[in-house]
């Protein structure tokens, strides 16, 4: 498959900074993958989405999305991708319905199309029935299915999902796991992190772990697990390649 995110050499050192998030970093992601993006805590993940999401600006180097310079075509690739945040991107006071619709909106969707869009989304994921609700009221399973909705609701070519799953129980996992790979079916490439790696195991088609900024190994799980001496699992492939030194920052 050919890529639809081509990054070349991109490196970023914010200010007062001592060390470089990302240093000469460069990487194709193909159309169609479902890619896990690994590291430990400050490894470079964040910035490195955070760039080609358009929120951080990168010290040096370029990237493409779907053959398109982001500098120039910011508007446009917006268009084509979605993002998922870890933290809940709603509001409470309003119902979900309410806060789909108005996302829905803000991605130029509007009349029948987008109500039908809601509705159907809703019921995919089992919360039809909750649809007139307050999200406040919702537990953390329901309000991790709505934060993706409204990331998908415009049909994206390329997703951008951080931690889809953290603090959920297992049926909602379970359900918003199988939507994923549904979407990934219709042509949807996604590019997932996430420190459940068993779960990247099962759900990526390839991998890349990173760390101080810089790509340590990539490939399919299968691959990375063949590999590296004696790992049973990715997290063997993990701990192997980034060590097991804490990683606590303030």
């Amino acid at each position: 498959m050919k890529p639809i995110i081509e990054i070349s050499h991109l490196s970023k050192l914010y200010n007062d900074a001592e060390m470089y998030s990302l240093n000469d970093f460069s990487m194709d992601i193909s159309e169609g993958d479902i890619f896990g993006l690994l590291g430990p805590n400050g490894a470079g993940k964040t910035t490195l989405i955070s760039i080609l999401c358009g929120l951080v600006k990168p010290t040096s180097g370029s990237f493409t999305i779907d053959g398109l310079n982001y500098a120039a075509n910011a508007n446009e690739i917006k268009n084509r991708m979605g993002v998922v945040p870890q933290e809940y991107a709603l509001y409470p006071t309003l119902t979900a319905r309410e806060n789909l619709m108005y996302f829905g909106s803000m991605y130029g969707l509007k009349g029948a199309v987008l109500k039908e869009k809601v509705i159907d989304s809703l019921d995919l994921l089992g919360l039809l029935k909750f649809a007139d609700k307050r999200i406040e009221t919702f537990s953390g399973g329901m309000k991790r299915r709505v934060n993706l909705i409204a990331g998908i609701l415009h049909n994206p070519k390329v997703l951008f999902l951080d931690e889809p799953t953290v603090g959920v129980d297992v049926h909602s996992k379970n359900v918003i796991i199988d939507y994923l790979k549904e979407l990934n079916k219709k042509g949807t490439t996604i590019i997932y992190t996430s420190h459940h790696l068993s779960e990247a195991q099962d759900f990526c088609t390839h991998i890349a772990i990173v760390d101080r900024g810089i790509i340590y190994s990539q490939g399919t799980p299968k691959d990375l697990i063949a590999a590296t001496g004696n790992a049973r699992n990715l997290e063997d492939v993990f701990i192997s390649l980034t060590g097991k030194e804490l990683r606590d920052a303030i």
